[in-house]
């Protein structure tokens, strides 16, 4: 089994795909990853390779920092392979991670993928202060050029892909795609005042305000009234037949007056 990898989309797997081929490797088993550092454990060829080897088998890279970029991470591959009992092949010399020599001399070699790694990004971090102290360094450019972008928004017109097929056709993001989508729409058109013939009251609508509350103390129920209840003024029961109205009703026409 082979495994290659390249930390950028810009890179070629020629020369990998060259070399492991003179190791004696099948192409068909070939594992690649394409733009995923060797710090990142999560990469699709690694996890193939790893689960197709077997008992007996070896696992060839051209160096130690295409399989890992960091010391624990190259221990954790050494030891998944040890349980496996795959040896290693790192360039045409081959290491057996269960022997002692050999997985000292992988450690060693791991160690120093290690430091490159931490040297790159320093020397890295070093060019980018230098060429900002010197004004060179102008931010981050552009992930499309203008003939690119003008192609991208003629495409994105014409309606018949989506945003994930301009972002594979353009080998960008989805991301990247709906920024510059989004950067060459026009500005919303901001809407004009109401005239008084499309809305009578256009102009004198006063702000709502709530109503204040009643600050008068509430009314005082009345007394009730002793006739209500049947009941005199001295205290004895008048019965309905006492009211007024009711004596005055019931009273005898007098017919001697005119």
């Amino acid at each position: 089994m082979g495994y290659a990898r390249v930390s950028t989309t810009g890179q070629d797997l020629t020369a990998q795909r060259d070399a492991l081929t003179k190791l004696g490797v099948a192409p068909d088993l070939i594992y690649v990853d394409h733009g995923l550092t060797g710090r990142n454990r999560d990469r699709p060829g690694l996890a193939q390779a790893l689960a197709a080897v077997r008992n007996g088998d070896t696992l060839v890279i051209t160096k130690l920092d295409r399989l890992a970029r960091s010391l624990p991470d190259a221990r954790n591959i050494a030891d998944e392979l040890t349980a496996k009992g795959v040896a290693l092949d790192l360039g045409g010399s081959v290491y057996d991670p269960a022997d002692p020599v050999g997985r000292l001399l992988f450690n060693v070699l791991g160690m120093v993928a290690e430091f490159e790694a931490d040297l790159i990004r320093a020397r890295t971090r070093e060019g980018m202060q230098i060429a900002k102290a010197a004004g060179k360094l102008r931010g981050r450019q552009p992930t499309l050029s203008k003939t690119k972008r003008r192609h991208l928004i003629t495409l994105a017109a014409a309606g018949q892909h989506t945003q994930a097929e301009l972002a594979e056709l353009f080998d960008v993001s989805r991301t990247t795609i709906y920024r510059e989508l989004r950067r060459e729409q026009p500005p919303p058109t901001p809407c004009s005042p109401l005239t008084t013939r499309e809305c009578p009251l256009a102009g004198r609508v006063k702000s709502w305000m709530p109503p204040r509350p009643a600050t008068s103390s509430p009314r005082r129920p009345s007394p009730p009234s002793p006739w209500a209840s049947g009941s005199s003024t001295d205290g004895t029961d008048a019965g309905p037949a006492s009211h007024p109205a009711r004596i005055r009703t019931l009273a005898p026409r007098d017919t001697s007056r005119p």
